[in-house]
């Protein structure tokens, strides 16, 4: 009896010993590897707090290891890297404020601005889904299309039958859906793209248990590329969801889609295809990249952000843009929560007289985000940014307009959600004759809305705006 006594006693303490030894060693894991202190902090405290159960959380969730994976397909498969090349924007007729920002940009991105584009806005399903639906139709050569939530309901099913067909012309076809977008509806739409012999892959399957850590990292992303040579990309996701004039939408999303041709269109090939690649671990990038004839006079860079990259591409394009602006900044975004950083830069361009304005929805289809959006809101409106409240139906567009020259336009709202844990893709556009279509879409949501005055804020019931701040609390997650 003693000795089973001893022997149990030596096993607790073994345990006990080996629990707060992980739990110290992945509490100096945090301290050396999260960038945000406040992150640091939170995995050093649930560590050292929680021996054992702290190391396994930390462990699932805490660790990038979506970063490591994609250094080592990189070294499998070198991606180009055009951030020490020559910048021909840097040698274009642009305003001096402009080049200090683009030569900036350029070493985040990694890629160059490429001039020579042709842009167009379509304006929810109804123009967005034709377009789109034609381009499948007219493929001879590839199709690649990646996208966010793909509901299997009449609008879905289209996409789905005309990627049939294409597949039954000698079309090459990959469809890349995110495992968490397509549990919106039912039956999965990769089930009916497989019944139809269409190649699909699911990104970062949740439903496996060796892939629970990655629940919280999706691909937030929305690409269609035809041939090598067109492609359509923005906000829009496939569903009767974007058809802003259907009777059987009762919680219709407004949004903008960008069809685009031009060398561009060869960068945004190589996002999706890397994409793929990630998705199947197979290697499909080109050998030689496209040379695409000219379509037009605009410059764009594609910004390809997620978990993966070394920076936070798209809030350090934001800041810098919001910086370099000298007369307006326009943003137009369904969820709006951005960090201290992003607030402050956005602040700063107010106090220096620069009209900041923020459309945003009136009633949001997450409650939640907006009412932690409420609780941070004081902190632009006391600096002049004016934030305009825009009536149903729900506005999903993400814009990010600067003096009627600059844009970012694509997948990326203005959250922790897009900026830090989503895989993201955006265009940034300088041209002086299509970005002012970008701001006369947000002037007309703005005529349409209310402003959202500090008065207002300050006016709300004791309950809401705790109710407000608790929720503010999880806004890093949201």
């Amino acid at each position: 009896m003693f000795l089973l006594d001893f022997d149990n006693g030596v096993l607790r303490w073994a345990l006990s010993a080996l629990a707060l030894s992980l739990s110290v060693f992945c509490a100096g894991h945090a301290l050396l590897w999260k960038r945000d202190s406040r992150a640091a902090f939170g995995w050093i405290a649930v560590c050292l707090l929680l021996p054992g159960l702290g190391a396994l959380l930390y462990w699932l969730f805490g660790v990038n290891r979506i970063k490591a994976r994609a250094r080592h397909l990189r070294r499998q498969w070198p991606i180009p890297d055009d951030s020490d090349l020559d910048d021909p924007a840097l040698t274009a007729d642009w305003p001096p404020e402009h080049i200090g920002f683009t030569r900036l940009s350029r070493k985040v991105t990694r890629r160059r601005f490429v001039q020579g584009n042709r842009i167009e806005l379509l304006v929810n399903g109804e123009q967005a889904y034709p377009a789109m639906l034609e381009a499948i139709g007219g493929a001879r050569d590839s199709i690649g299309l990646c996208t966010y939530i793909f509901d299997s309901d009449r609008v879905g099913r289209q996409f789905v039958d005309a990627l049939a067909e294409a597949v039954a012309r000698g079309v090459d076809v990959k469809v890349l859906v995110d495992s968490v977008g397509e549990a919106y509806s039912r039956p999965r739409i990769s089930s009916l793209l497989r019944e139809k012999g269409i190649p699909t892959a699911r990104f970062m399957p949740w439903d496996r248990w060796r892939s629970v850590h990655h629940l919280n990292l999706r691909n937030h992303r929305k690409i269609l590329v035809i041939d090598g040579k067109l492609a359509f990309t923005g906000g829009m996701n496939i569903g009767v969801r974007h058809l802003a004039e259907a009777e059987d939408n009762p919680k219709k999303a407004l949004d903008v889609q960008f069809k685009v041709s031009g060398p561009v269109v060869a960068d945004i090939e190589l996002a999706f295809l890397e994409d793929w690649s990630f998705a199947t671990g197979a290697n499909c990038l080109r050998t030689e990249p496209l040379e695409l004839p000219w379509a037009g006079d605009l410059w764009a860079r594609v910004i390809i952000d997620g978990p993966n990259e070394d920076f936070e591409k798209l809030r350090w394009m934001y800041m810098a843009a919001s910086n370099a602006a000298r007369e307006s900044i326009r943003v137009m975004t369904p969820y709006f929560l951005p960090d201290r950083e992003l607030v402050a830069s956005l602040s700063a361009a107010a106090l220096r007289g620069v009209t900041v304005e923020i459309v945003l929805p009136e009633k949001s289809n997450i409650p939640f985000v907006r009412w932690a959006t409420d609780a941070m809101l004081w902190q632009v409106l006391e600096h002049g940014v004016q934030v305009y409240r825009q009536p149903a139906p729900f506005t999903h567009s993400k814009l990010f307009v600067v003096d009627d020259s600059y844009a970012i336009v694509g997948s990326g709202n203005f959250d922790a959600r897009s900026l830090r844990l989503n895989f993201e893709f955006n265009l940034e556009i300088y041209d002086e004759a299509f970005v002012p279509l970008l701001s006369q879409h947000v002037d007309q949501a703005k005529a349409r809305s209310t402003p959202f005055t500090l008065l207002e804020l300050d006016e709300r019931p004791l309950a809401i705006k705790l109710r407000d701040g608790f929720a503010r609390l999880f806004a890093p997650y949201l």
